[in-house]
C-alpha cells in the first residue's frame, strides 16, 4: 500500500513540476530571456529533477563534481537502467542539455520547454535529420553548453554495461570535447526498468575522469566507445562491487559505417 501511495505521489509531483517549471521556461523565452549559465534555463530542469527526487524519496550523492572543470563544456555519457536516471544526473551535472528522441518533443508543454533548456531532438526515422541533429548538438557544445547522452540507447535490466551506439561518439569527435563517463548506481532499486513503481532509496552519481577526444577520427569511434565502456565497468566493480562483464554486441551492425546512424528509443542513436 505504501508503495502505491509513493508511486501516486511521485506522479502527481512530476505533473505539477512539469507544468510549473515548463511554464517558467516558456515564459522566459517569450519575453526574450537569453541563456546564461546558472540562469532560468539551467535552474528550471534542476528544480524539476529535485522535486521528483524528493517525492520519490530518492537521495542523490554526487561524486567527482569538485574535480570537474566547470569552465569548459563536456559530453556526459551515462549508463541507463531506470527512468530515474534523468532526475539523478540532472542533480549533478552543471548543464541540463540532453539528446532525446523526437517523439518527446510532441508532449504538450514538456517538449517545447525541454527544447528551450538545451535538449536536442533526434528523428530516428530520418537519416538526414539525424545527421543535422548531431551537428546541432556539436555546435551547442562548441558554444559552451554541455550535453548528456545515454549511449546504450535503451534502459537495461541490470547494471551490466551494454554495447554503445556509435552516434554519440561521432558527436564527441565532431565537437572535439572531452567525454565524462558517468556511473549511476541505485536508480534500478528505486524504479526498475519497464515499471513506474517507486521505492525510496539512495543513488550515487560518479563523474569519472574525462576522456579526451582530440586525435580521434570518425573511423575510431568504436575504439573510443570501448574505452568509455571499460571505464564505466571498472568503476562499477571498484566502487560498488558489481563485477559485471561487458556485454558484447552480437549484432551485425556493431561495425557498420556511419551511414546507419539513427536515434534509439531513449534518445541515443546508432
Amino acid at each position: 500500500m505504501m508503495g502505491l501511495l509513493r508511486t501516486a505521489w511521485t506522479m502527481v509531483v512530476l505533473g505539477t513540476a512539469t507544468v510549473v517549471y515548463g511554464s517558467a521556461v516558456l515564459l522566459a523565452d517569450l519575453v526574450g530571456v537569453r541563456y546564461a549559465k546558472g540562469g532560468v534555463y539551467d535552474r528550471a530542469p534542476k528544480l524539476w529533477a529535485r522535486a521528483i527526487a524528493w517525492s520519490a524519496g530518492m537521495r542523490v550523492h554526487a561524486h567527482g563534481l569538485d574535480a570537474l572543470n566547470r569552465a569548459v563544456p563536456h559530453i556526459y555519457m551515462a549508463n541507463h537502467v531506470s527512468v530515474m536516471d534523468i532526475p539523478a544526473i540532472l542533480h549533478v551535472v552543471p548543464d541540463p542539455g540532453f539528446l532525446a528522441k523526437r517523439e518527446l518533443s510532441k508532449i504538450p508543454l514538456f517538449g517545447a520547454a525541454a527544447a528551450r533548456v538545451g535538449v536536442v531532438y533526434i528523428d530516428r526515422d530520418n537519416r538526414k535529420s539525424a545527421f543535422a541533429s548531431i551537428e546541432e548538438a556539436a555546435e551547442q557544445v562548441r558554444s559552451g553548453r554541455s550535453v548528456i547522452v545515454f549511449p546504450e540507447g535503451t534502459r537495461g535490466k541490470s547494471y551490466t554495461i551494454r554495447p554503445f551506439k556509435k552516434g554519440p561518439f561521432v558527436l564527441a569527435i565532431s565537437a572535439g570535447i572531452p567525454i565524462v563517463p558517468v556511473l549511476i548506481y541505485g536508480t534500478r532499486e528505486i524504479t526498475p526498468n519497464r515499471t513506474l513503481d517507486v521505492a525510496p532509496g539512495t543513488v550515487h552519481v560518479h563523474l569519472l575522469e574525462p576522456i579526451p577526444t582530440a586525435g580521434f577520427s570518425f573511423e575510431e569511434r568504436a575504439a573510443l566507445a570501448e574505452r568509455v565502456r571499460e571505464r564505466l565497468a571498472e568503476a562499477l566493480a571498484t566502487l560498488h562491487g558489481v563485477d559485471a562483464p561487458l556485454e558484447r554486441d552480437r549484432s551485425t551492425s556493431a561495425t557498420s559505417s556511419m551511414s546507419s546512424t539513427s536515434s534509439t528509443a531513449d534518445g541515443s542513436f546508432a
